[in-house]
């Protein structure tokens, strides 16, 4: 993950994806189909909906947008609108972005782009893999 520090005022503690986000009774978040890859038994492919979790800390008001980008760079593959969200002094924010019939041509590393006002905040890699390429596995033992 790449992060931007001339906001400094502003944190990103995590970025998540997911097939959708609910907000319960109680305000809080549940996350259905949390992935950090996505494997599909043929490309292209268009899923029907991405879900991308910003938490945020830090205090003042931002304009965030969330993009896709080909492994390459050079072309949007989904691209958010820009969403204004606040952050309280001492507080944090959630920020959803959900995207719908997202189409991934071909495998590799898709950039997902976090903008805050109009400038990349932060950057996260998407793998995109058919079944007959080997996917590199990630695993953590530390539980914090």
């Amino acid at each position: 993950m790449r992060e931007d520090t001339s906001h400094s005022n502003l944190h990103l503690h995590y970025t998540i994806m997911c097939e959708d986000v609910r907000i319960e009774i109680n305000h809080k978040l549940s996350l259905m189909g949390v992935f950090y890859a996505i494997q599909v038994p043929q490309l292209p492919v268009t899923l029907l909906k991405i879900a991308i979790l910003n938490h945020w800390s830090g205090e003042g008001h931002y304009l965030s947008e969330v993009r896709i980008l080909t492994p390459d760079r050079t072309q949007p593959v989904a691209v958010s609108p820009p969403a204004p969200f606040e952050i309280p002094a001492n507080g944090y924010a959630d920020n959803v972005t959900i995207f719908a019939n997202v189409s991934f041509g071909a495998p590799g590393n898709y950039v997902v782009q976090t903008l805050i006002n109009s400038n990349v905040f932060a950057e996260h890699e998407l793998t995109v893999t058919e079944p007959s390429q080997p996917q590199a596995v990630v695993t953590a033992e530390t539980v914090h």
